[in-house]
């Protein structure tokens, strides 16, 4: 394995061929959703909120059909323009009559319980069938954020050309998306990549939103980080003490990257990878820093698999998520 060279290359920015009539792109995290109306004078009308996580369980469909609108008023043009509307969005999934609704263990509070603090007790929430019943079936595509995130790393990004490969987003959740032999799984229902609830502890400590105890997920995530180590308030305030030199900061930090770096691995050997890109806040903020302690878990660890497969950091940089969504439409 390689180490990455950081070098700053001009990104790509969102927009159409000339003439294609406009999509509208949304993008579903734990922490906040993001839309944005592209057209062929690339990307308008931008709104970001926190996610919503509180009322009836159709509560986070309609402020995605807010914002939508919201961010086609703002671009000058109206709902009948949208040729479709993208969503990429975290996971899990399940499906009712064959649309989406989210399973999320970062939004739906009934999974995990009370212990986890989310202030509704949903065990889904709907999404799909609302943007149908307002845009209709044809114009609609939901897919797993870590999946669209990988289709635009491959189609724009640090994963062109490569038919063997993942994106893995290590942010308020950890996700992950694979292709193998130029596919991109998918699973029976839309959520192959779900390497963030492999189970690799029994920690007590490590409540998972999506009730359990001991995934990867409990233990790295960035809203997990907290929870677990409440002398910090949150990942970031953690990589930046282990930067300064926080000798307990930086046991933390060295116990997370053995952590998700053993989950890398793990993807590494099962699917014969060439390479993973890796994005998300947590991630991308600190990559100088975390990117080679991910590395050594996975560098000359049996050399027959591992050797040929690098860690990059997202082509994309902070803008996987937008083009996460735009891949699934454009």
């Amino acid at each position: 394995m390689t180490a990455s060279l950081f070098v700053d290359t001009p990104k790509p920015t969102p927009c159409l061929p000339a003439g294609a009539p406009p999509v509208a792109c949304v993008d579903i995290g734990g922490t906040k959703i993001s839309v944005q109306v592209v057209s062929d004078k690339g990307a308008l009308g931008r709104l970001v909120e926190p996610t919503i996580k509180q009322g009836a369980p159709d509560a986070l469909a309609r402020q995605v059909l807010r914002m939508i609108s919201d961010s086609c008023q703002t671009a000058g043009m109206k709902l009948d323009d949208l040729a479709a509307v993208g969503v990429a969005s975290c996971g899990p999934f399940v499906l009712n009559q064959g649309a989406v609704e989210l399973a999320s263990p970062n939004v739906c509070g009934g999974l995990a319980g009370s212990g986890r603090g989310l202030p509704n007790d949903w065990t889904s929430a709907a999404l799909e069938a609302p943007l149908r019943e307002a845009f209709g079936q044809a114009r609609v595509r939901v897919e797993n954020d870590g999946i669209a995130a990988l289709q635009a790393e491959r189609r724009w990004g640090a994963l062109q050309g490569l038919d063997h490969c993942a994106y893995v987003t290590w942010s308020t959740g950890v996700g992950v998306g694979l292709c193998v032999d130029g596919r991109v799984l998918r699973g029976k229902n839309g959520n192959a990549g779900h390497a963030g609830h492999m189970f690799v502890s029994d920690n007590f400590d490590a409540l998972c939103g999506c009730g359990n105890v001991g995934d990867v997920e409990a233990l790295v995530a960035g809203n997990a980080l907290p929870r677990r180590f409440p002398a910090y308030s949150d990942a970031a305030s953690i990589l930046i003490a282990a930067k300064a030199g926080d000798t307990c900061a930086i046991t933390i930090i060295d116990e997370i990257c053995r952590v998700l770096g053993r989950a890398l691995y793990n993807l590494i050997v099962t699917l014969d990878l060439q390479r993973i890109s890796l994005g998300g806040s947590v991630f991308w903020h600190h990559r100088d820093f975390l990117l080679p302690r991910l590395q050594s878990h996975v560098q000359g660890k049996l050399p027959a698999l591992t050797d040929g497969c690098t860690l990059v950091p997202a082509g994309l940089g902070e803008q996987v998520g937008d083009f996460a969504a735009l891949a699934l439409v454009a």
